[in-house]
């Protein structure tokens, strides 16, 4: 299968394209610079050039390939709403490239959206379309209806020793304040997976998901931020300060609306349908790691 892959330089998309190369699949990579391209092409990867914003790029790259795995967007969280609408215009994009060829589109979302106050599972969806993830979500499920294997895949925490998500922020701010915190008792938990385990889904549902399914790349279902705190703390020999609520916004600035977050996520339908078995470092284990090495 020739795949198109936004993202393709990026951390997980890193590990993506290992696998599908492994595989005997070949890859199309968007690259935005010379150097994405360069990088790209030492991996043994054709790259497309373009951006999220570019939106005939996306187009063409999708109609020239089998299939499409999306994990590119933008992070700069300053600017969510607006990241998240050029997200929604690029799903669209390249769902509209794909309609009525039954080609696979793997696109990337998140587990934090949904907090039920139960584990998170795959079948759970957004109520409506939004302007958030969550809604994005929906036009991805209602595409399967329009001859698109189109097919959501919800990322936790993804980690290695050198890169953990949101708590590579949570690391720079300990470093920034001198200590590291965590919010009332710290047991709220997020949800984790390496980023070798991820590489493995993402091609696992390229090859064989059904359309209209969420799937959850998560190898633990929920680490405590105290326990994540704790590490932090340890690693960087700064103290470890439980925070109130109304005191995060000081501390973690932009942070602070994820970190009471309790976001417990079950992937007991994803390990079964995809035949998938995490095997990767957990994510205190690739922290500790982290400040060891």
């Amino acid at each position: 299968m020739r795949v198109f892959v936004t993202g393709a330089t990026g951390f997980i998309g890193s590990a993506v394209i290992p696998e599908l190369l492994a595989a005997g699949h070949t890859v199309l990579g968007l690259a935005r610079s010379d150097e994405g391209a360069t990088a790209l092409e030492q991996m043994g990867v054709e790259s497309h050039r373009g951006e999220l914003t570019d939106l005939d790029s996306l187009a063409a790259g999708a109609r020239a390939c089998d299939g499409v795995i999306h994990l590119a967007f933008i992070h700069d969280f300053s600017q969510f709403m607006a990241n998240m609408a050029i997200d929604r215009k690029a799903v669209e994009t390249l769902i509209g490239a794909l309609e009525g060829t039954g080609k696979p589109l793997i696109s990337t979302s998140g587990t934090a959206m949904f907090t039920p106050g139960r584990a998170v599972v795959e079948t759970d969806w957004a109520e409506a379309v939004d302007a958030t993830r969550a809604g994005t979500e929906l036009v991805v499920k209602a595409a399967a209806d329009r001859g698109v294997r189109a097919v959501v895949l919800r990322l936790p925490q993804v980690h290695d020793t050198t890169k953990a998500g949101l708590i590579s922020y949570l690391i720079e701010n300990a470093r920034q304040k001198g200590m590291a915190a965590y919010i009332g008792d710290g047991a709220n938990r997020w949800p984790a997976a390496h980023v070798s385990d991820v590489g493995r889904l993402y091609r696992l549902a390229l090859e064989k998901a059904t359309p209209g399914v969420a799937l959850h790349a998560v190898g633990e279902s929920g680490v405590s931020n105290k326990a994540i705190a704790e590490v932090i703390g340890a690693g960087m020999g700064v103290p470890v300060r439980s925070l109130a609520m109304d005191e995060a916004g000081d501390y973690l600035g932009w942070m602070a609306m994820f970190a009471g977050l309790d976001n417990l996520v079950s992937s007991a339908i994803t390990r079964e349908t995809m035949g998938w078995t995490p095997t990767g470092p957990g994510l205190l284990a690739d922290l500790r790691a982290h400040f060891d090495g």
